[in-house]
């Protein structure tokens, strides 16, 4: 099966538009810069209660959820015709 990458670039936005850089805002969530970073990374994912507590933070509203956190990056797949 193949994983899913999500495209947290809106998040990204928002983090920097609310707290300067990822660390400030790692700090305010009480997570580490690097947990932070390897969850916007796709190299593990977002928990429910992480998910929660960023909504309340950068004051994202319910109904944009998806936006932030589940929006699905599209591949590039490259295309390879016979001769």
């Amino acid at each position: 099966m193949e994983k899913i990458i999500f495209d947290y670039s809106k998040l990204r936005g928002r983090i920097k538009e609310y707290y300067e850089n990822e660390t400030k805002f790692s700090k305010i969530i009480s997570s580490s810069p690097a947990s932070l970073s390897a969850k916007l990374n796709n190299k593990t994912y977002f928990k429910p209660t992480d998910i929660v507590k960023i909504l309340d933070v950068l004051e994202i509203p319910d109904e944009e959820v998806k936006l932030y956190f589940f929006n699905q990056k599209v591949r590039k797949t490259e295309r390879r015709y016979a001769s």
